[in-house]
């Protein structure tokens, strides 16, 4: 995987601009190796019309996700066609599932960019296929704290070994990842221990490139991460513990953010614990309208069958 440059004291960065994690065929290559923890991975691929990429899978389980454009996934002996979409702000997406130990190739007829989501696991779960129609679509929060969750790889959504996965699309002018909350520790039943990657897309307005704010406070465990990071299209942030939130969309701005965790608990759960000086946030979300701006979108509808299914 690629090597994260250097920080301040000679370890990780946590924020990462755009091209400064590429390494290889990769426009972001993140992983344990580079971020310094032990099981969470992002890389971004992408694809020339006609190209296509082989990897090995080793250690970890991975999700092929299309940000953009339309893929097919080989991986055991079985081809999945992956529909896609034109962007992330446009649809839910359908995704493939890889297994740890084996050799996959992504190959995209119209070209595009294609998320693997990864994860350092144990057990070796089968091949399979996430059509987007199963994807489902969370609204949470209210008012300014409103945004929209794809859970297509949640803990209780998908079946995976240690991979998490989910997108956030968040309103121009709107706080996402708040009340501010944090996964650092492992608390039976009440915290994971979940190292994460937020990947951002920043919508433009009128041509002109947008940008937001990412916020990670020390909590007292781990390496007290203390970021601020004004976030643009293409950035990365690693979050190996701390508070994290809020995520701050500038107004006309459209944000995305692709969520990558993984952890080494026994039971693979989000259980999270909020601020506590902010907590009170989240009770006031009964009752109260989302933004009127959402949802972004919703799941389409059922998939035709020549997709469902393993290409001979």
């Amino acid at each position: 995987m690629g090597v994260a440059p250097p920080g301040p004291s000679g370890g990780a960065r946590r924020h990462l601009p755009a091209g400064t994690a590429a390494h290889g065929p990769y426009s972001v290559d993140v992983g344990p190796a580079t971020a310094g923890w032990g099981h969470a991975a992002l890389r971004v691929l992408p694809l020339p019309p006609g190209g296509h990429h082989t990897y090995d899978t080793g250690d970890s389980e991975w999700i092929v996700l299309p940000l953009s454009g339309g893929c097919t996934v080989t991986a055991d002996g079985r081809t999945f066609r992956l529909t896609g979409r034109p962007g992330v702000f446009h649809s839910v997406t359908d995704f493939a599932y890889v297994p740890r130990e084996t050799r996959v190739t992504v190959a995209s007829r119209g070209g595009g960019r294609f998320a693997l989501a990864g994860a350092r696991c144990e057990r070796r779960l089968p091949a399979r296929y996430g059509p987007a129609d199963a994807v489902p679509v969370e609204l949470r929060g209210t008012g300014t704290c409103s945004r929209q969750v794809n859970n297509f790889a949640a803990a209780d959504t998908f079946d995976c070994d240690r991979l998490i996965a989910v997108e956030v699309l968040t309103p121009g002018g709107n706080w996402s990842s708040y009340p501010p909350h944090k996964h650092d520790e492992e608390r039976p039943g009440e915290e994971s221990l979940l190292e994460e990657i937020y990947h951002f897309e920043i919508a433009p307005h009128d041509g002109t490139p947008g940008f937001g704010y990412h916020r990670v406070s020390p909590s007292g465990h781990g390496r007290n991460t203390d970021l601020v990071a004004e976030v643009r299209d293409g950035d990365t942030v690693l979050v190996p513990d701390g508070w994290h939130g809020p995520s701050i969309a500038a107004p006309g701005h459209d944000m995305y953010y692709l969520n990558v965790m993984a952890g080494p608990g026994a039971e693979r759960a989000w259980l999270i614990r909020d601020h506590p000086d902010h907590a009170w946030v989240r009770a006031t979300w009964p009752g109260r309208p989302a933004d009127p701006r959402l949802p972004r979108y919703s799941a389409p509808g059922p998939t035709p069958p020549d997709h469902r299914a393993p290409a001979p």
